[in-house]
């Protein structure tokens, strides 16, 4: 079971779409009338609403205000975990396989759609198997309903992440039945119906209104309403917030690193989560490549300490593999290499190999060219000379890809990131042995990696888990196709009194905000 969707993971590896607006002072004026609450930001529209269509990022914050949730992430101490929704009044696994749900009473769908039902659920999961976000629900067998609010969600194979995973992602919004199937089977932007603190409320190209949900009877939200602001350049949001026109945005490295030393004037700062890992890749068919000790030599020769100050400003952790900070499996220390220039140049003369030309290819992003830039001097200065090549978006994602041609063929080197979920399993799907030529770009197999992958899924023992995804890394690394690089944050800058909720992917949960 794995949750196999190339084209999601090419959002997931960090290609959102961003909104062309850029911030003016008379649209912010007018955000600031409508609204005695909060004043956030967005890159873009949200284009579609509908969990089983939508890109991601704020659609699943707008889903968090509208639409019921069985589960919804629980962060404490750095540690990721879950817990019941005040939708449910009991969310549990019965079994290994079978998850038992009651929905709390008084729920009530807008536009006089009646009663939340247990119903609503079945339809809601059942109909995800078969929506663009269907990997998320793989192991779902199916829902039964045992009552008006209870049923039990039942699995075909136990998959110990299911709730963490699926139930707290967007892909766990509960629909109301009756009125999707009279929109059509599906919806874009504008929910046939919702259950939830807030209304919404769209300016197509200026921003997304939440405003207060006249049937709702549950917690009421800190903040009566809340205004999202389309600012499609970062900077553009900086400014607005530095001017106090917004009360909290996300902020990249650059920004991060400065307002660390020189925040703005009643600030605070937020890390959502580090779910973004970075790594160099080598392509272990490819004819250079194909020495284990050539790989090694690069492994040795790679100053990561270096390229986390030279071009994140250390404000990102240092990767030891690809689980991220938070998350059962996390490892401390790479095993089996460290930055030693000397036994680089050691490997590389056991190997016979002089005179080293190597193409490594990367985003064209300041980060990314900043990074490989530093990897060029620290390879150079083994011997071994590196020609950096940026590549847009469009071709970058192909490179890799067997159905995209023989390109793959030429591929040496490269700097991926990808997100993830907030559980190990997802991280390490793209490198078992049948994703070599989707994801698994450098081309491995390894028998024991496969059936950890297979084992990790089911296990629901945490130690066993956890050993299963450090051994998994290990395997990984033993390969030499890797140079772990970073943990990405995702940060954000808010206002002093503002206490932001935000899933460990960055998403924002307006309702759960507090404000003092």
């Amino acid at each position: 079971m794995a949750l196999r969707n190339t084209s999601r993971r090419t959002f997931l590896a960090g290609t959102t779409a961003a909104g062309a607006l850029i911030l003016v002072p008379d649209l912010i004026g007018q955000a600031r009338a409508q609204t005695a609450g909060l004043r956030l930001r967005m890159e873009r529209d949200n284009e579609i609403l509908d969990p089983g269509y939508m890109v991601g990022g704020s659609e699943v914050s707008a889903q968090k205000q509208c639409l019921p949730f069985l589960a919804e992430y629980d962060m404490k101490d750095g540690e990721v975990s879950w817990r019941p929704t005040y939708y449910v009044t009991r969310l549990e696994h019965t079994d290994p396989t079978h998850i038992a749900f009651e929905l709390a009473e008084g729920l009530v769908w807008s536009k006089g759609y009646g009663p939340v039902t247990a119903a609503d659920v079945k339809f809601s999961y059942e109909r995800m198997k078969g929506t663009d976000w269907s990997g998320y629900f793989d192991a779902l067998d199916h829902v039964e309903v045992t009552g008006d609010r209870t049923g039990t969600i039942v699995l075909n194979t136990p998959f110990a992440p299911f709730i963490l995973v699926t139930l707290c992602h967007g892909t766990g919004a509960v629909l109301c039945e009756k009125a999707v199937t009279e929109a059509g089977g599906k919806f874009t932007t504008d929910f046939p119906a919702t259950c939830g603190p807030y209304l919404y409320e769209a300016v197509p190209g200026q921003r997304a209104n939440f405003v207060p949900n006249p049937d709702w009877a549950g917690p009421k939200p800190a903040a009566e309403s809340v205004v999202v602001q389309i600012v499609g350049e970062e900077k553009a949001a900086n400014l607005a917030f530095e001017a106090g026109e917004l009360d909290c945005t996300d902020i990249g490295a650059d920004t991060l690193a400065r307002y660390r030393t020189s925040p703005p004037e009643g600030s605070e700062i937020t890390i959502a989560g580090e779910l973004r890992y970075m790594w160099m890749g080598m392509n272990t068919e490819h004819p250079k490549l194909q020495d284990l000790k050539v790989r090694q030599a690069i492994q040795h020769a790679v100053d990561v300490d270096s390229i986390i100050a030279g071009a994140y400003s250390n404000t990102t952790s240092k990767s030891f593999g690809i689980i991220c900070p938070g998350l059962l499996g996390k490892r401390d220390a790479t095993k089996s290499y460290s930055y030693d220039p000397e036994k680089a140049r050691a490997l590389l003369a056991e190997a016979g190999v002089s005179g080293l030309e190597l193409t490594l290819k990367t985003l064209n992003a300041q980060d990314r060219l900043l990074t490989a830039q530093i990897i060029q001097a620290n390879l150079a200065a083994v011997g071994i000379t590196v020609t950096v090549l940026p590549v847009d978006d469009g071709t970058f994602w192909e490179m890799g890809m067997e159905e995209s041609g023989d390109g793959w063929k030429d591929l040496e080197m490269w700097i991926m990131q990808f997100y993830t979920t907030p559980d190990p399993y997802e991280a390490t799907q793209w490198f078992v042995s049948d994703q070599v030529g989707v994801w698994n770009w450098e081309r491995w197999k390894n028998e024991e990696f496969d059936k950890l992958y297979a084992d990790g899924i089911a296990e629901q023992d945490l130690a066993k888990r956890e050993a299963i995804y450090l051994r998994m890394q290990d395997i990984m690394e033993e390969t030499g196709a890797y140079v772990w690089i970073n943990h990405e944050p995702t940060a954000y800058v808010h206002r002093k009194g503002v206490t932001i909720s935000t899933a460990p992917s960055g998403e924002l949960d307006y309702r759960r905000f507090e404000i003092a």
